[in-house]
């Protein structure tokens, strides 16, 4: 009898990932770019500068007989190095608390916990015991509505990070609809990064892009926001369409074992007699509220990891504080550490994902496009690659390169600050206009968001869900596959246009 194939659990994955990285380093020589600092000016006005590499000016690294460098990463490294056996603990403790990795996973675990004290008051339950019972079957507009208001989240202000705590809530309610897991992802998550890769202002992604490779900030915002609006209505479509295929035979889901335990959790047929008390009103009012302060801290005062992680905590022990006091759900004070901790625990294997995923990036030796890497030998393969090539073929590889790139640097800042002032300069000698050549960089940034698994929001998103990668990516790859394909055409569509 056949053997029934079992995905790779994502440690596997990564872990095997890392093995294919150390055998690169192994063959493929390193090499690093001349560096400059240029300035460029915001949608709001503002002055910025950022340290980026020279067009033209890779060099190999040498070694003594004066050949390009092969600088194979060792298996062990003491006095923390970066060796293979290394990735796991190098990968956990590297960067800042501004990003990847120890400040995601630091934001990740905060806010796991601090919803895990929201969700033990039972109000998340209550309200939508109480919602339903209202909206006497029209809960399904709860779909399409959000999806469109977190798209626009992820265009204007680059909502990613900002999504987890959203799929804390909203995932458990529509499992409880009769919908899946995947639901609830396409609405909370996808959604965002239909939004970030599509947008025509994001601030973390266009807009560096853009003041990057030296074009007006803002520029061609009419197509953009066309394309937003394309990408938008078809996912809402695709995210209704799977959503009533579940509804109407629940087995019928990858993730219905997956869902099992937000269902046991919220059996509405056991729920109908559940009292919204004026406490849980109150919960939810702070959860509101809550979100309305982190959204206008992004929007008007750039807040990030930081400080969101600690509105989150603030939040968190309001809503325990009211439990505690209405007696919610019997909480009494401890029941706030408690919920907290497990709510932490329940994350700590998406945590850890984003750590390793950093080890790969470790391994081939960083991002830094001054440093010596196999990555930056990479990038210049590509861009040399390109010459010679029609204009409309030169964008797509473009894009092809941009959404493959973006598995080892997710950062769509970092991303845009190592790649676009390459390919750039590169896209005037292949007649490719700089503008499309940030759009490929935007498309092949945002909507690759969506499957790789070395996105740490992703990840986590996962995480919350209870849902493996490779389950996840089993249901992913035919979604993905169609953004590619309209990627494709708005990027071709740009060159034919002549996009500026």
């Amino acid at each position: 009898m056949k053997k029934k194939f079992n995905m790779p659990d994502t440690y596997v994955i990564i872990f095997f990932v890392v093995i294919l990285a150390a055998i690169l380093t192994h063959t493929v020589p390193v090499g690093k770019f001349q560096m400059e600092k240029v300035t460029y000016t915001t949608e709001t006005g503002a002055e910025k500068t950022r340290t980026v590499p020279v067009a033209g000016s890779f060099a190999y690294e040498l070694n003594e007989q004066g050949e390009p460098l092969v600088k194979g990463i060792k298996f062990f490294e003491p006095n923390g190095e970066v060796g293979v056996a290394n990735y796991v603990f190098e990968g956990i403790v590297s960067g800042d608390k501004w990003g990847t990795a120890v400040g995601v996973i630091a934001f990740i675990l905060i806010t796991g916990g601090s919803f895990g004290i929201i969700l033990k008051t039972k109000a998340v339950e209550s309200g939508l015991y109480a919602l339903i019972k209202k909206t006497k079957g029209s809960e399904w507009l709860l779909l399409p509505i959000v999806f469109f208001v977190f798209s626009l989240g992820g265009a204007v202000f680059g909502m990613g990070e900002e999504a987890i705590p959203f799929a804390m809530v909203l995932i458990p309610i529509v499992i409880g609809m009769g919908y899946d897991g995947i639901t609830g992802i396409l609405i909370t998550y996808v959604s965002t990064q239909i939004g970030f890769g599509t947008s025509w202002m994001n601030p973390f992604s266009v807009a560096i892009a853009q003041g990057v490779a030296g074009i007006p900030v803002l520029s061609a915002a009419g197509f953009r926001m066309v394309m937003w609006t394309f990408f938008t209505a078809f996912g809402i479509f695709y995210t209704i369409r799977y959503a009533n295929k579940v509804k109407a035979n629940p087995q019928s889901s990858i993730s219905y074992e997956a869902d099992r335990y937000y269902r046991e959790e919220f059996k509405l047929e056991d729920q109908q007699d559940v009292d919204f008390k004026f406490g849980h009103k109150l919960v939810l009012l702070v959860v509101l509220l809550g979100m309305a302060w982190i959204i206008y801290g992004v929007v008007v005062f750039g807040y990030y990891l930081p400080e969101i992680a600690t509105q989150f905590v603030i939040m968190g022990i309001v809503a325990g504080i009211i439990g505690v006091v209405f007696k919610l759900n019997d909480m009494t004070v401890n029941d706030i550490a408690t919920s907290f901790r497990k709510g932490a625990e329940d994350l700590i294997g998406a945590a850890l994902v984003v750590g390793m995923a950093k080890g790969i990036v470790l391994v081939l030796g960083g991002t830094e496009a001054g440093t010596p890497s196999v990555l930056n030998t990479v990038l210049n393969w590509v861009a040399n690659g390109l010459g010679g090539l029609p204009a409309a073929v030169s964008a797509w590889v473009m894009y092809i390169f941009q959404s493959v790139f973006n598995f080892f640097v997710v950062s769509g800042s970092g991303q845009a600050a190592l790649t676009m002032p390459i390919m750039a300069p590169l896209s005037d000698l292949v007649g490719v206009p700089r503008q499309v050549a940030v759009l490929a960089f935007q498309l092949g940034d945002g909507f690759t968001n969506l499957i790789v698994p070395t996105s740490g929001i992703l990840m986590a998103i996962l995480g919350i869900a209870k849902l493996e990668w490779g389950i996840w990516a089993k249901f992913q790859i035919k979604f993905q596959g169609w953004l590619f394909l309209f990627g494709s055409l708005f990027v071709i569509g740009g060159v034919l246009m002549k996009l500026q």
